[in-house]
């Protein structure tokens, strides 16, 4: 069953925040992940949820998103962005 990472990111220091975005996606391929969502335009329909960058990345299972999220390859970006940004994120299974 697919897996979906959801993540609401606050940017604190975009020039930095800037090398997390060039070094995420080649970490993704080898995990079966996707991009769904990747900042873009959002519009809060219900509730006081305002979150400021919305990113959903598609993964083949839970275990292989756990997985990419716990990686040596993706250690250097997961520094940069606990560096430059706020996240909020969850994996939730899809269909």
């Amino acid at each position: 069953m697919p897996a979906y990472l959801i993540a609401d990111i606050e940017v604190h220091d975009p020039v930095a925040y800037e090398d997390y975005r060039k070094l995420v996606p080649p970490t993704l391929a080898a995990y079966g992940g996707e991009f769904v969502v990747r900042g873009g335009a959002h519009q809060a329909l219900e509730g006081a949820w305002q979150p400021k960058r919305i990113v959903v990345i598609r993964f083949p299972s839970l275990a292989q998103a756990h997985a990419w999220h716990d990686s040596p390859e993706y250690a250097p970006a997961l520094a940069i962005r606990q560096r430059t940004a706020t996240t909020n994120s969850i994996i939730v299974e899809g269909v």
